[in-house]
C-alpha cells in the first residue's frame, strides 16, 4: 500500500501527540497539531479534516501498515496508547526497508568521498553493520557500547524536535538527590551524549543560567506554547564546552591549569588516548610522563582521574592534589585492613 507523504507527517503528528500521556488528546486536539505539523513542514494552509484523522487512526490500528497501533478511546472522547511508550516508529523493519537502507548506505558511502563528509566514516561503518545484521541475525562486525537498561533515550527524538522548533517544556524531572519528583518550565538548547549517556541542556524559565538535565531523569514532558521559548543568547556551545571533560559546567566554570604524572606503564595509553583534546605533553623520562590539561574542575575530571588508581598523580593545582588524596582516604576506609601471613 503506498503512503504519501503528507499521509506520513499526518501519522507521525498523532503518533507524538499520543505518545505524550501528560496530556489527554481529544479529536479536535489531534486535528489542530496536524493542520500544525502540515502548515510547518509543506505551507499548507487549509488544514485537515475530521474524516481524514478518524481514518488515519483507524489505518494505525490496522495491519495494512504493519503499525497494529494500540489506540484506545476513553471516556468516549480522548485518544490514547494503550501501551505506555508505545509508538509506530518501533515497528519492525520490513525487506523493502531494509533494501532501501542499503541504497542510502551505498549513496553515503560514495558522498564520503569528500572533504565535507570526512567525519562519516564511523557513522557509515555502523550504518552498514546494522543494515547487515538486520538481514542476518548472525552476522555482526561491529560491537557497540551500549546498555540495555539505560533509560530516556526515547526522549532524544522530540527533545531533539523541540530544541529545533524552539518549543519551551514542562519537564518532569526526579533528580538523584530528590526524593519526588518536580515539574518546571524549560527552554532547550542542547543534547550532549557523554559515555552512553544523555543529557540536556536548557535553561529555566524562572532561572538566568543553564541547567544540565540527564534524560534518564527525566519521567516524563510535554510542549508549552512557543512565545514563551527564551533564546540562547550566549556563547555557541562549542566554545563553551571546549574547556570541559563530560557534561558538568557552570557558566562561571573556568579552566584550571592542571599537572598530572602518568607513569611508564599506562603513559602510551594516554598519550595516545588523551584524556582532554587540550593535553599536552610537559617532561618524560623512564618513571613515566608529565601532562597539562587545561579543564574545567568537575565531577567527570575528578571520576578520570580516579580511574586510574595508582598510576596517575596531581601535581597541581595543590587544591586539587588535596581534594583527590581525601576522596582516595575514603576509599580506603571502605575495605578493611588486612595483615600479610608470615
Amino acid at each position: 500500500m503506498a503512503v504519501n507523504k503528507l499521509a506520513l507527517i499526518r501519522y507521525k503528528t498523532i503518533d507524538q501527540c499520543l505518545q505524550n500521556r501528560l496530556r489527554r488528546w481529544t479529536l479536535e486536539d489531534l486535528i489542530e497539531k496536524v493542520s500544525e505539523a502540515l502548515y510547518e513542514y509543506e505551507g499548507i494552509t487549509s488544514g485537515v479534516s475530521k474524516r481524514t484523522i478518524q481514518a488515519d487512526i483507524q489505518l494505525m490500528r490496522s495491519d495494512k501498515l504493519g503499525y497494529n497501533a494500540p489506540i484506545l478511546v476513553q471516556e468516549r472522547k480522548y485518544y490514547i496508547y494503550e501501551e505506555a511508550g508505545y509508538s509506530i516508529s518501533h515497528t519492525r523493519i520490513t525487506d523493502a526497508d531494509i533494501d532501501k537502507m542499503n541504497e542510502i548506505v551505498s549513496v553515503l558511502r560514495q558522498m564520503n568521498g569528500f572533504d565535507y563528509f570526512d567525519d562519516m566514516n564511523d557513522i557509515i561503518a555502523r550504518l552498514e553493520n546494522s543494515v547487515n545484521k538486520s538481514k542476518n541475525q548472525s552476522a555482526n562486525f561491529i560491537q557497540l557500547e551500549g546498555n540495555k537498561l539505560l533509560k530516556g533515550i526515547e526522549h532524544v527524538l522530540p527533545l531533539y524536535q523541540a530544541i529545533k522548533k524552539q518549543i519551551p517544556l514542562l519537564i518532569n524531572y526526579k533528580s538523584f538527590k530528590a526524593l519526588d519528583a518536580k515539574q518546571s518550565v524549560y527552554s532547550p538548547y542542547l543534547l550532549k551524549e557523554y559515555r552512553n549517556r544523555w543529557f540536556l541542556i536548557a535553561m529555566p524559565q524562572k532561572g538566568t543560567t543553564l541547567v544540565t538535565l540527564a534524560l534518564d531523569r527525566i519521567i516524563d514532558f510535554m510542549e508549552m506554547t512557543p512565545k514563551d521559548y527564551k533564546p540562547y543568547s550566549g556563547v555557541d556551545f562549542e566554545r563553551y564546552f571546549e574547556d570541559t571533560l563530560g557534561v558538568t559546567k557552570t557558566e562561571r566554570d573556568r579552566a584550571y591549569k592542571i599537572i598530572l604524572w602518568v607513569n611508564k606503564y599506562h603513559a602510551p595509553y594516554v598519550l595516545t588516548k588523551p584524556i582532554h583534546y587540550s593535553q599536552k605533553l610537559l617532561a618524560e623520562d623512564e618513571s613515566g610522563i608529565t601532562i597539562r590539561l587545561d579543564v574545567v574542575w568537575n565531577f567527570e575530571l575528578e571520576r578520570e582521574i580516579l580511574g586510574f588508581g595508582e598510576c596517575i598523580k596531581v601535581i597541581a593545582p595543590r587544591i586539587m592534589q588535596r581534594k583527590i588524596a581525601e576522596r582516595i582516604g575514603k576509599m580506603g576506609m571502605l575495605y578493611p585492613k588486612t595483615t600479610e601471613k608470615q
